[in-house]
């Protein structure tokens, strides 16, 4: 296989690579992350990581360079990244008791050709007391997560079930891209 970039500085995708075993640089992709809510959200978020994967395509011409950005979507709106303590109790009391989606956008490129893919997973919180986000806040886990949640820390004791790819949620659904880059080789 070609040598793999992986555009992101994400711990989390970092590590979700290494597990697969696929060799990878791992480079930060300086772009701005617009998400065009004129468009579907599907659409939005793959998006988003072809322009995360094409910032690297000069730099990394030969290479196969993986581009993702996952978003938690509740009730026609996007959940980013909390601003502060305040927010993360806002995002996770409209998400308690509730089902959300987690959805991952992933773009593959080399040269002119690119793969754009994503997963969507649901998730389903139990219902939380406002002493239970509170306590879970005081982590500080939810202030750098999108939806306020990691669901591979503290986070997985919010959640009662998930429907689709484990992985998705972390930020990456690391088995599906898998399968999709042996026909990179």
């Amino acid at each position: 296989m070609k040598r793999v970039i992986l555009a992101s500085q994400s711990p989390r995708r970092r590590e979700l690579m290494a597990d697969s075993g696929i060799p990878f640089l791992a480079r930060a992709s300086h772009t701005e992350e617009f998400l065009d809510l004129s468009l579907p959200i599907i659409e939005a978020i793959e998006r988003i990581a072809y322009e995360k994967a094409a910032a690297l395509k000069s730099a990394y011409p030969e290479d196969v360079i993986i581009g993702a950005d996952t978003v938690v979507y509740y009730q026609d709106q996007v959940l980013g990244k909390p601003k502060d303590h305040e927010d993360a109790f806002r995002m996770l009391k409209l998400l308690s008791g509730q089902t959300h989606k987690v959805i991952t956008g992933v773009a593959i490129i080399k040269g002119d050709r690119k793969e754009l893919f994503h997963a969507v997973t649901e998730v389903t919180f139990y219902p939380l007391t406002e002493e239970e986000i509170r306590e879970y806040i005081h982590t500080e886990e939810p202030l750098d997560k999108a939806g306020a949640y990691a669901i591979q820390g503290f986070g997985k004791f919010l959640i009662a079930k998930i429907s689709g790819d484990y992985y998705n949620v972390v930020g990456l659904p690391i088995a599906q891209l898998c399968r999709r880059l042996k026909d990179w080789r």
